[in-house]
């Protein structure tokens, strides 16, 4: 595991509130899930600012690739389920098999094919418990995440990058961490 991978497994693995919601997922034993976003990267940035781990908030993004089982239905269930294992936390579910639909893009592969797509590099990062501990998934790598750096992914550059902007905007990135820097 490259070193960077290994801090930010270190990091979320130490963290009493995600470390709980990672086992919780992975005790459902779903196909290639992961909990990625604002989950890890809030708790990445808190880090960089020196901020203690707090709960996750907003929502906990659950990303998991079942192409036999594409209904958003099959995701209400799932989020239902981890209510009651970990309750508190607004669980969010998404089988990524059905997003390329919304997106307007060819069929994801997998999980790790579908963050490809988000429109943040340093919001495509996702992570798994594996039984022992943390794994991370970052296909446009960390450096961002980690650097506290604000960058649209590769499909929301151009004329897409308006997009980035206004996510960056309405979720007041600058202004809950000022340390933050454009990409």
């Amino acid at each position: 595991m490259p070193e960077s991978s290994a801090r930010l497994a270190a990091l979320l693995g130490a963290d009493p509130w995600r470390r709980p919601l990672l086992r919780a997922v992975a005790a459902l034993g779903l196909p290639d899930a992961w909990i990625g976003a604002g989950f890890v990267r809030d708790a990445t940035w808190d880090a960089l600012h020196g901020r203690p781990a707090s709960p996750p908030a907003g929502d906990v993004d659950v990303v998991w690739f079942g192409p036999d089982a594409p209904s958003a239905a099959a995701d209400r269930a799932i989020e239902a389920r981890l209510r009651e294992m970990a309750p508190g936390p607004d669980w969010s579910v998404t089988n990524q098999a059905r997003m390329h639909g919304r997106n307007g893009d060819p069929p994801y592969r997998d999980t790790e094919d579908a963050l490809r797509h988000w429109p943040e590099t340093a919001t495509a990062v996702a992570a798994q418990w594996n039984g022992a501990a943390v794994r991370v998934l970052a296909p446009l790598g960390l450096s961002d995440l980690l650097g506290g750096v604000l960058r649209p992914g590769p499909r929301f550059t151009g004329a897409k990058r308006a997009l980035f902007e206004e996510r960056v905007a309405a979720k007041r990135w600058r202004s809950r961490w000022p340390l933050l820097r454009d990409g």
